[in-house]
């Protein structure tokens, strides 16, 4: 079954907080793999659009009280396009190796979702505004995870 609507699109920003600095050695593993691993996500069925800064990333971008958080800020057209780019293929080694370079964050949900009219991007206040409200009041329509999902408000 595919969860998509019509006329509504998936935004999705997960966080991580690394453990070193991006130019440590520790962090080659993610750094040299970043653009074929961001390009292996544009390039994927359902995909819409990406947030990138200078970095052609998004590691230069601090959304957060933290130098050395950041985040991945995409959009796609159903949950099962991005939990198929997720969890099949060349990006779920990377996500397994993940606690190599990144530590958990506790005070923050790791993931959080929400549907948006498609055609509309989402901002960095949307990030903030979305991840605060999953965390202060679990899933909802506004903001919620792969496990819980909801439909689009409206």
């Amino acid at each position: 079954m595919t969860i998509a609507f019509e006329g509504f699109h998936l935004a999705e920003v997960n966080l991580a907080k690394a453990r070193h600095e991006m130019d440590d050695p520790r962090m080659a593993g993610f750094v040299d793999n970043l653009d074929r691993i961001n390009t292996l996500g544009d390039e994927s069925p359902g995909w819409v659009w990406r947030y990138q800064d200078d970095s052609g990333a998004a590691i230069d971008t601090q959304v957060f009280d933290d130098s050395l958080m950041f985040i991945n800020l995409t959009v796609w057209e159903s949950i099962e396009d991005l939990r198929a780019f997720t969890v099949e293929g060349e990006h779920v080694g990377f996500l397994r190796r993940r606690l190599e370079w990144f530590d958990r964050i506790p005070a923050l949900p790791m993931l959080t979702m929400w549907w948006l009219p498609a055609g509309m991007l989402p901002t960095l206040d949307d990030v903030v505004d979305r991840v605060h409200h999953l965390r202060d009041h679990g899933p909802t329509s506004y903001a919620f995870t792969f496990k819980d999902h909801f439909p689009p408000e409206g």
